[in-house]
């Protein structure tokens, strides 16, 4: 044990000694979410007095507006390419200085390593403090960090007291590391916010397709929790998701989780990273029954197929008659990212008894030119000009509103367009049938 402090020790350095490890034309992906290295990336603008430029800088779900992301002067030295954008990266986008990395998770990695396959590798990542065994956790996050490493990127750390140690594949050891930057910042949280009666009208109509025993995957946001909610009734439910939330724990220590029934690591619920309150990480601590499993696996369909009854709920910003999802994008501006989406999707129906859901508001307010409010369909006949297809019609199943549930697997276009009718706003009903009839939507 005290080899390994003195190991530790030596790689122990101050932000800007572990920044001059960072060459031109490194590549540096940073932890996903609440697991980024917050301290590494509000400083790491200052490489430019080392004289390093052309770094690209690849994030998910990124948390902090840093000086890379919101400075145009510091484009050339470090650029930034994001598989999920937040509003921080929609700025940055604006001002040239951010640009959207297509992807679906299972494969992000792969296909990113192959990308600049003629480049150094660099992990940004947070980790729990050091066992006396040698080795650290990657905490919160390990939906491609451990791939990172398995692929032999270098490593700087930061190490924090107040991240949880968690389980899975998702361990390093010390002798991996190139260099450790203590912090002790709060990990950032985010609460949960009541929702409204239309999210829980949306929730009661997707309970309904939960059966007992069901193994599910939940995403954050109101609709969410509002189907959290309306599962506690629920008995020997599982859980097999990318993202593990506050609503999660909630389920278990109410009993309708028991991941009993999975068929498929029963007993245990698996994720690959978590984002939430403090609730949440300090249920995550030192928690062996929640396995944190590389991303590339939790989220490949082939796996996610093993486990029985996977139901897969997840969102969308926009459908069209024929079922095409637009989930990330309004129009032809990127405002999140495909995420896991069309993995979960794809798996659940590889499930015995798998069912996918895709859950939406059937409305939304803008405003007109005058500047009055006005409500609009979500169902459309057509996506806005630019949109992005993040799940194409072939792999839509169930569609949800708080005007009901649209079963699509196995219809027809014409079949389809008056199921998504039936469960659009009434107020748009007689508009939707009118424009699939003028543009032959059949």
């Amino acid at each position: 044990m005290e080899n390994f402090k003195e190991i530790y020790k030596n790689k122990l350095l101050s932000v800007d000694e572990a920044l001059k490890l960072i060459n031109t034309n490194d590549v540096i992906i940073a932890a996903q979410a609440a697991a980024e290295p917050m301290v590494l990336l509000e400083n790491l603008h200052k490489i430019k007095e080392n004289g390093v430029s052309g770094v690209q800088l690849q994030t998910c779900l990124p948390m902090g507006n840093y000086e890379v992301m919101k400075n145009p002067q510091y484009k050339d030295i470090v650029f930034n390419h994001g598989w999920y954008f937040t509003k921080a990266l929609r700025d940055a986008h604006k001002k040239g200085n951010a640009t959207f990395t297509p992807q679906h998770a299972h494969i992000a990695i792969w296909k990113k390593l192959a990308g600049v396959k003629d480049k150094r590798l660099i992990l940004f990542c947070t980790c729990s403090p050091m066992d006396k065994h040698g080795y650290l956790s990657l905490s919160i996050s390990n939906i491609y960090e451990k791939d990172l490493i398995d692929a032999g990127a270098h490593i700087i750390c930061e190490v924090n007291p107040n991240y949880p140690r968690t389980f899975g594949d998702n361990i390093v050891h010390v002798s991996q590391i190139d260099a450790i930057v203590e912090t002790n910042r709060d990990v950032p949280e985010v609460n949960i916010n009541p929702y409204t009666a239309i999210d829980r009208q949306i929730g009661q109509n997707i309970a309904e397709l939960v059966e007992n025993g069901a193994t599910i995957q939940l995403g954050v946001g109101n609709i969410p929790n509002a189907v959290a909610n309306e599962l506690k009734v629920k008995k020997h439910l599982g859980i097999h998701t990318e993202m593990f939330t506050e609503t999660m724990v909630d389920l278990i220590e109410c009993g309708a989780v028991d991941n009993s029934k999975k068929g498929f690591y029963n007993g245990y619920s698996v994720c690959a990273f978590a984002f939430g309150s403090r609730k949440l990480y300090d249920y995550l601590d030192d928690n062996p029954t929640v396995l944190f499993k590389s991303g590339s696996w939790v989220n490949d369909p082939f796996q996610i197929k093993n486990n029985k009854k996977f139901t897969s709920i997840n969102a969308s910003l926009e459908i069209d008659l024929t079922g095409q999802c637009a989930s990330e994008s309004i129009g032809n501006i990127q405002y999140t990212g495909t995420g896991g989406q069309a993995d979960t999707v794809l798996g659940s129906q590889r499930s015995e008894g798998g069912k996918s859901i895709i859950a939406m508001h059937s409305t939304y307010k803008t405003k007109d030119e005058s500047g009055n409010e006005k409500l609009c369909s979500k169902i459309v006949p057509f996506l806005k000009q630019g949109s992005i297809v993040s799940l194409s019609r072939n792999d839509v199943d169930y569609v949800v509103t708080e005007y009901g549930v649209a079963w699509l697997r196995g219809l027809s276009v014409k079949d389809r367009v008056n199921a998504l009718i039936d469960i659009s706003h009434p107020d748009f009903r007689d508009w939707l049938r009118f424009q699939s009839k003028k543009h032959y939507i059949w």
